[in-house]
């Protein structure tokens, strides 16, 4: 329901910005670009949802054969201490568990293409167990939040664009990036944990986040000492072992128990291809809205808005450059990506924006397009409070992002 009045509202917004431009200032051909930005993101999204096609394919296959094997049931066990009481819905060991785990160290380690599929077969899991199908259930929206904020140890894409870009020191927006995101995930998991009524206070939650809080000192300890091309060299031959090592893992595994490999893989397949593919009406929804609201002048209105307000306020507005990326990330990954690109060229790759918007990019996740994939790909209608959690920890992200971004480089 509530992404229903969002994508309206989106629509709307740009719709009205345009008939103002259009009137007050004689911008005639905003229709024109609004209208062409709804044809244009159609077709991104029906790219992006073929683009995904084979990952899915690859990784459901994969996936297919660690749970005929066995091994998802295995590592299921290992976070079931921890899941069971942040998901307290799901029964003990279930096959979901296992699919979000590997997700949740995807993600972190920075590997898109690998999380997406494993989140969707986490969410196909969870919806067997769902008693509403239309409605997404408690641990959905948990799992959901916990994706959205987009917990990652090394962000190795965002230093290569600093390294094109030319920035001196590519690395030096490490720290800021791994806090703001740590901050970002601990919003959302928080919210939706006081929503759900689960204990914060339990041993065993505040054992796991307080050795996920010290396991990041430590990798903030160790990248802080390395140089930058040895951070994301590491990093890079860190995650193709780990994937490579799943992917041998499974397969021997399978050969073990005496499985039909090949034909659990086709299996897989299958169902990645049928889950992209009902993706594509949900992505470009969303894609397109986003695009009217971009071009319609709505962002450009709100960012100029917000300056105006700081300024009226005697305080300092040299964060309002970086203001599109942080308004753009929980819309759409691509377009903040672009605007962030575009920052660094225009102010510089290590100005003070330039170095802002390279932590903004980094502190959280494409909320509305994750929301847009993972419901969409099990058919949920009513989301519930997953946006309301999810914005709350893109909001707690980015506003970490901009105060470490002053504390660091200002």
């Amino acid at each position: 329901m509530i992404l229903n009045y969002i994508w309206i509202g989106l629509i709307l917004l740009a719709v009205v910005t345009g008939i103002v431009q259009a009137v007050c200032f004689g911008q005639t051909d905003i229709f024109s670009a609004i209208l062409n930005s709804t044809f244009a993101n159609a077709k991104t999204g029906f790219e992006i949802s073929l683009g995904l096609t084979g990952v899915l394919s690859l990784w459901m296959g994969i996936m297919k054969i660690g749970e005929q094997a066995g091994v998802v049931r295995q590592m299921s066990r290992v976070v079931t201490p921890f899941f069971t009481r942040i998901f307290p819905e799901l029964p003990k060991g279930h096959p979901a568990f296992g699919s979000m785990l590997m997700n949740i160290s995807a993600t972190m380690l920075g590997i898109d293409n690998a999380a997406t599929p494993l989140g969707l077969q986490a969410m196909r899991e969870m919806q067997e167990t769902n008693p509403d199908k239309s409605k997404a259930s408690n641990p959905m929206i948990m799992f959901m939040v916990l994706v959205t904020s987009g917990l990652t140890l090394v962000p190795v894409s965002i230093m290569t664009y600093r390294a094109q870009m030319g920035a001196a020191n590519p690395a030096d927006v490490f720290l800021p990036i791994l806090l703001a995101t740590y901050f970002a995930a601990m919003a959302g998991f928080i919210s939706v944990a006081v929503i759900q009524k689960i204990n914060l206070f339990d041993k065993v939650i505040l054992g796991t986040l307080g050795g996920l809080t010290l396991f990041v000192g430590l990798v903030i300890w160790a990248a802080m000492r390395l140089p930058q091309e040895v951070v994301s060299r590491w990093s890079g031959v860190i995650a193709a072992v780990l994937l490579l090592g799943v992917i041998c893992w499974f397969v021997i595994a399978g050969m073990v128990k005496k499985i039909n490999v090949y034909d659990a893989f086709i299996d897989g397949a299958k169902d990645g291809f049928k889950t992209a593919v009902g993706i594509i009406p949900y992505l470009i929804a969303m894609l397109v809205a986003v695009g009217m609201f971009r071009a319609g002048g709505a962002m450009d209105l709100l960012v100029n808005g917000i300056a105006w307000l700081f300024a009226r306020m005697g305080l300092n507005t040299d964060f309002v450059p970086a203001l599109p990326t942080a308004l753009m990330r929980p819309l759409s990954g691509s377009g903040a990506r672009g605007l962030m690109v575009d920052a660094m060229m225009q102010y510089g790759a290590d100005s003070f924006v330039g170095r802002l918007v390279s932590i903004v990019q980094g502190s959280t996740d494409t909320t509305f397009y994750i929301l847009a994939v993972y419901f969409g790909s099990i058919n949920i209608k009513d989301t519930r409070y997953a946006v309301v959690c999810g914005l709350i920890a893109d909001f707690c992200g980015i506003v970490a992002a901009i105060l470490l971004g002053y504390l660091f480089f200002h």
